[in-house]
Parts: structure tokens; C-alpha cells; sequence
């Protein structure tokens, strides 16, 4: 993300804001940057005096700040970072106070995850003019794949879309888990390496042939047997291939598919556009469209939607895995 290294390097060239107030529904922004100020703001010398990790659940604001109002010790400045800090959010506001009569040698680092601070109040203000506030978004899961091309790009490596869409399945739109796996592969690998599929498998343990990528890539090309064999492969490894997963991708590929349908404009270049796809999966639309009609499309949704309910105990007496993918695959292909 631009501004996470326009942050960090504001930082490498020593342009410190005395606040750096980190919130957002995705986690791995804020400790990338949050690690980084951990890391560089001081010398390992002048750590042991001037820099500490406090917990939200464990202070309360007023000594947060106490600490923040410090001089810094045989230092220029001391770092004060608040780990958890949205499990101050009741009491947030109190930090507004400080905020206009900052320590300018203290850096107060706020990690406030999964929630964020409302835009109209005085303390979101009082942060904006004295301090830094970044707001770390979730991605949508048509970014993940861009994403992890990028992440995989920026350590001196190059992967096979095929294997960024396994680990994007695999491992949903949870950056941290994504970049750890990718810090596996990465150890194991020469520099400049291509990550494929084949790698993933055999490192991960995704199996590149049974796995809702193939299944999808099966039900396009109407491989009725290739298809049946994946979703028993499922069946019999449920907990690693769970049904509301494969439900839930199945449905998106359709609910896509139709909207591909509906397009007048199927330039590769609108299509990518209003449908919130990449490139690599434009092909899938293409092919599906002339195979499934959108009078076609429209139905396997309504079917889908009701296995998804059956999936979850709706209107059925808890119907084993294998039963409710064998109907799904039924009432695709007939």
C-alpha cells in the first residue's frame, strides 16, 4: 500500500509525528508499520530507557498518557507503543487532551484494531492536525490475488497465477496468514524464484489438483467426471475443504457469470472493470458464457442458494457433505 511506505519512509528520513494513530479492520498494516517505528525509531542502546509496549487491557488512558508526558532518558526521543488499543475505545476521547499539548519527544503509537474512529469527532480531528492517522482497510477478495503478486514481486520473487489463486482460496483475505505463508515459501526458495503450483502443494500442503479452483476450472468445461472426483475428494477431507467455502466460490463464479451476461460493453477491459476480476480470470467468464446461457445462470443460482440453507441445516436433517455436493454438481450440469 502507497501510504503505509509513504509513512515509512517519512520515518526512515527522520520526519517523526509525535502520534501515529494506526486503526482499521485489516490488522497487518498496522503492525507493519507499528514494527517498524519498533524497530528503527531508536538505537538499541537507548531502547532499554525509552521505549515501551503497553497493552490496552491492561492500562487505562490517564497513564498512557502520564507515560507519553515523560522525558526521554539519555535520548532524543522515546517511543511509547499501545498494543490493542481498541480495547480502550470507551475512554478513547480522553486522549484528545494531549493531542493538543503533544511531548515532542515522545512517538505514542495507537494500535486500535478491527474498529475505527468516528471521522466527526474532536478527537479524530485533534489526531488529523497533530499526528498521523492511517486507516488500514480490508481487502475485497477480488484483490487478494493482485495483492499477493505484489507482496511476492516486493521480496525479489515471481509467482504463477495459478498458485496466487490456491493461496488466495486457501487462505482467504487474511494478509497476515497470506504473508506468513509466503515467508515460508521464500526461505526454501533461491532468490528470483518462481513460485508455482507445484511448489505451493508441496510446501503449504494444497493439493493443486483437488481444490475449488480446479473444481470451478471442472464445472466450466462441463468435466462432469473431474468434477464429481474433486467434490468426493472434499467430501472425504471435509474439515480441510469445507462446504460453505465451496458453496460460497461457486456462487460467486455464477452470481459473476451473469453479470458478465448483462454486460453490453465485453471489452476485457470493462468486463475487468464491473465485475471486480483480474485479467488471468477474465477467460473463465468467456468460456462459462457460452456454455451456461444467463436464463441458465439464473436458475443454478436460485439452486445454489438453496443448498447453501440445506449446508447449514435449513430445510434438511443434517445431510452429509458428499449428498449436498453431489446435488450441487447435479443441478449445474443437468
Amino acid at each position: 500500500m502507497d501510504e503505509v511506505k509513504e509513512i515509512i519512509k517519512k520515518i526512515k528520513s527522520k520526519e517523526i509525528a509525535p502520534i501515529y494513530f494506526l486503526m482499521g479492520e485489516e490488522p497487518f498494516y498496522i503492525d507493519v508499520i507499528a514494527n517498524y517505528i519498533e524497530s528503527n525509531v531508536l538505537s538499541e542502546e537507548e531502547k532499554g530507557f525509552n521505549q515501551m509496549v503497553l497493552y490496552g487491557r491492561d492500562v487505562t488512558m490517564q497513564e498512557i498518557i502520564s507515560n507519553a508526558k515523560r522525558f526521554p532518558l539519555m535520548a532524543e526521543k522515546q517511543v511509547v507503543i499501545v498494543k490493542e488499543a481498541q480495547d480502550l475505545a470507551r475512554t478513547i476521547d480522553q486522549l484528545e487532551s494531549y493531542t493538543t499539548q503533544v511531548q515532542p519527544s515522545t512517538v505514542l503509537v495507537f494500535c486500535y484494531k478491527y474498529k475505527t474512529l468516528d471521522k466527526r469527532k474532536k478527537i479524530y480531528k485533534a489526531l488529523e492536525k497533530n499526528g498521523v492517522i492511517f486507516e488500514s482497510k480490508k481487502l475485497k477478495e477480488y484483490q487478494i490475488e493482485s495483492w499477493i503478486k505484489k507482496y511476492v514481486t516486493a521480496k525479489g520473487f515471481s509467482i504463477e497465477p495459478k498458485a496466487s489463486t490456491m493461496l488466495g482460496e486457501f487462505l482467504g483475505t487474511d494478509l497476515s496468514k497470506i504473508a506468513n505463508e509466503v515467508s515460508k515459501l521464500i526461505l526454501v526458495l533461491p532468490k528470483g524464484s518462481i513460485i508455482t503450483d507445484e511448489i505451493v502443494e508441496k510446501n503449504i500442503g494444497i493439493s493443486k489438483d483437488f481444490n475449488n479452483f480446479e473444481l470451478i476450472k471442472a464445472i466450466v468445461e462441463q468435466n462432469k467426471l473431474k468434477a464429481y472426483t474433486i467434490t468426493n475428494y472434499f467430501a472425504l477431507n471435509a474439515k480441510s475443504n469445507p462446504i460453505v467455502l465451496t458453496i460460497g466460490l461457486v456462487y460467486a463464479y455464477f452470481s459473476k457469470l451473469l453479470i458478465y451476461h448483462g454486460l453490453k460493453d465485453k471489452s476485457a477491459t470493462n468486463a475487468v472493470k464491473q465485475m471486480k476480476i483480474n485479467q488471468y480470470a477474465l477467460k473463465d467468464y468467456e468460456a462459462g458464457s457460452r456454455i451456461y446461457p444467463m436464463k441458465r445462470v439464473s436458475a443454478i443460482i436460485g439452486h445454489l442458494k438453496d443448498i447453501d440453507l440445506k449446508s447449514k441445516g435449513v430445510g434438511a436433517n443434517s445431510m452429509p457433505q458428499a449428498d449436498l455436493l453431489k446435488e450441487m454438481l447435479i443441478k449445474i450440469f443437468n
